[in-house]
């Protein structure tokens, strides 16, 4: 296709790789330069900037990516939409404009707002929005706790109004990670509401490139096939007309663009298969990957379904504070050592039940006679959460310091005292489009952005794939043998990820004989007898045929979410590999 849009995105969170958006415009063609700095903790962290300055409260690294590139956006026609206006979009939007008559040039620029909710809450209560929580089924009200933020996530239709009014440069606050490109590639194309496939394609590129570099071989599990670490290329999509779109990256950097690396994306911080957007139902189980080769990948055929009528809503609460420190154990009788400064550590606090929620995790070493003095080492790790921030902080590392010399033998820290942090909730819930109001300001112009609420519909690409929270269904035919044994990781690759309280696992194959067995061998029942600690959880199985995949949703067991989680990933960022190096039992010919 000759026609054709190519987004490039320079971020995949705060705090990403600053000289991205300099690499990505210097580097090559582009017509859209986009940036995803929004997490649930994001939103955290930005209050917390907020308290100290009302001016501030958005991504402030976002400015001096500007400085960088603006000229030469403006030079070359590229347009720059991101969400780095967190808190704060109108702030963001005044000091852009204050940096580009510092550096001599005159950019229209756009901010979006209407996604905090905090000034309407309690009229949206009395309305009859209840924000129920999505894991909990309880409402707002009902919790007894106070919101500090609550932001809804906003589609890709004020994106595109903010470009027909001739934006160069459009920030909001929550916009939905993928609408940065569904939104653009709906203004090239004008896309209307109703073109739910040709959305649903730009969502699904939009949800590919929005981690950055994980679209171009980060956090990859088959890392033989990465060429290079060095210079990672940021990923960029060349979308088409009609919603398909090419995967790829600048030449000369690293990193790699493969099927692969497109399916660990895809499998990324998802439930179902139907990935929920403001604007399109977007059917992942539909969608067609080709390797095209050079770094680039073809994904086509997706399909999409009129979209829910309600937007997912980020509410941070405060549940008051956490603290955590590990003291390394050495050598013999790790278990008797660590019981002994539990026992002293928590008797010198007055017991555990000061405080609201304690964890104690042992992490043993499991080497005998080692071979060097720190692989002697086990781990453990001594948490606490409460709403007194005293007894979190100068407290509870003190008693840990007091402990050090009446103890166990060679009793050492990880690291220093530590003081407490907040722990921010997360609550999760959905708000009705209605009740929504999505403005765009240009010019100071405001434009009101229409929120079509489509009627209830049947799908129209059958059910959901199958879903079971206690077991899945295998084949009646055992595998055939003979059998050896394997790391799984060998022959699966992984993408695992936080989604507020609960966890995704995507799992997939690298070809249709790996995925047969795959779909049959790893039952949620399978999934909780090689990894034990997960036993204790409701998990949802879903099974996407077309990307040799299957992806679990492990139910709280982030607790709280990764701000109020005493874990320690409390992302679940490692789950995927730890997975991977169970020794399974395979059929020899599955043996690469």
């Amino acid at each position: 296709m000759t026609k054709e849009l190519i987004i490039a995105n320079c971020s995949g969170f705060y705090g990403d790789r600053l000289s991205a958006a300099k690499e990505l415009v210097e580097g090559g063609k582009i017509d859209v330069l986009t940036g995803d700095y929004l997490a649930e903790l994001t939103m955290a962290l930005l209050f917390r900037m907020r308290l100290k300055d009302p001016d501030k409260g958005y991504v402030t690294t976002f400015l001096r990516q500007m400085e960088q590139v603006m000229g030469s956006c403006l030079d070359n026609g590229i347009k720059i939409v991101a969400n780095a206006g967190g808190l704060n979009p109108a702030g963001l939007a005044k000091d852009l404009t204050a940096l580009s008559r510092t550096l001599g040039l005159n950019p229209t620029i756009a901010y979006i707002q209407g996604d905090d909710l905090m000034p309407c809450l309690p009229a949206l209560r009395e309305s009859g929005e209840a924000f129920v929580h999505l894991d909990k089924n309880i409402s707002l009200a009902s919790s007894g706790l106070k919101p500090l933020t609550a932001n809804a996530y906003l589609g890709g239709f004020g994106i595109k109004k903010a470009l027909e009014q001739g934006a160069d440069i459009v920030v909001g606050g929550r916009l939905a990670d993928a609408a940065l490109v569904a939104g653009p590639a709906a203004w090239k194309f004008d896309w209307k509401k109703t073109d739910f496939d040709k959305l649903a394609g730009g969502y699904a590129a939009g949800h590919i490139i929005e981690c950055g570099t994980q679209a171009t071989g980060g956090n990859y599990s088959f890392m033989e096939e990465i060429p290079s670490y060095e210079n990672m290329g940021f990923p960029i999509a060349r979308m088409h007309e009609d919603g398909s779109f090419v995967i790829t990256k600048h030449k000369k950097t690293g990193g790699l663009v493969s099927k692969g690396t497109v399916t660990a994306q895809l499998l990324y911080e998802i439930r179902e298969p139907v990935y929920l957007t403001p604007d399109v139902k977007v059917r992942f189980d539909t969608l067609d990957i080709k390797d095209l080769g050079d770094d680039k990948v073809l994904v086509s055929g997706v399909k999409g379904e009129p979209p829910t009528g309600f937007t997912k809503v980020c509410i941070n609460t405060m549940s008051g504070y956490k603290n955590s420190m590990t003291v390394i154990l050495t050598g013999l009788d790790i278990e008797k050592k660590a019981g002994i400064v539990e026992q002293v550590v928590f008797g010198l606090l007055g017991g555990k039940d000061q405080f609201e929620k304690t964890d104690v995790t042992l992490t043993k070493s499991g080497n005998f006679d080692p071979a060097t003095n720190d692989e002697a080492f086990s781990y453990l790790r001594l948490s606490v959460m409460d709403k007194d921030k005293t007894k979190v902080g100068k407290l509870f590392s003190s008693a840990i310091i007091e402990a050090a010399l009446s103890t166990i033998p060679g009793f050492t820290l990880t690291g220093p005292p530590s003081g407490e942090t907040p722990a921010i909730l997360h609550w999760p819930a959905l708000v009705s489009l209605k009740n929504i109001c999505h403005q765009v300001v240009v010019n100071d112009e405001v434009h009101r952005i229409e929120n079509k609420i489509f009627p209830p519909s049947v799908e129209r690409f059958g059910a959901v794939a199958s879903q079971d929270k206690t077991a899945s269904a295998v084949s009646d035919a055992p595998p055939a043998g003979p059998f050896t044994k394997i790391a799984f990781g060998r022959l699966f690759a992984t993408r695992s990820g936080d989604k507020g309280g609960n966890a995704n696992l995507g799992v997939w194959a690298k070809n249709e004989q790996g995925f047969a067995f795959l779909k049959d061998f790893l039952s949620i029942h399978k999934l909780k007898q090689l990894l034990p600690d997960m036993a204790v959880f409701d998990i949802e199985r879903y099974v996407l045929p077309n990307l040799f995949a299957l992806n679990f949703y492990i139910i709280g067991v982030l607790e709280e979410g990764v701000a109020a989680s005493l874990r320690s990933d409390p992302q679940a960022k490692t789950l995927g590999e730890y997975l991977r190096v169970k020794i399974i039992e395979i059929p020899e010919y599955l043996n690469p």
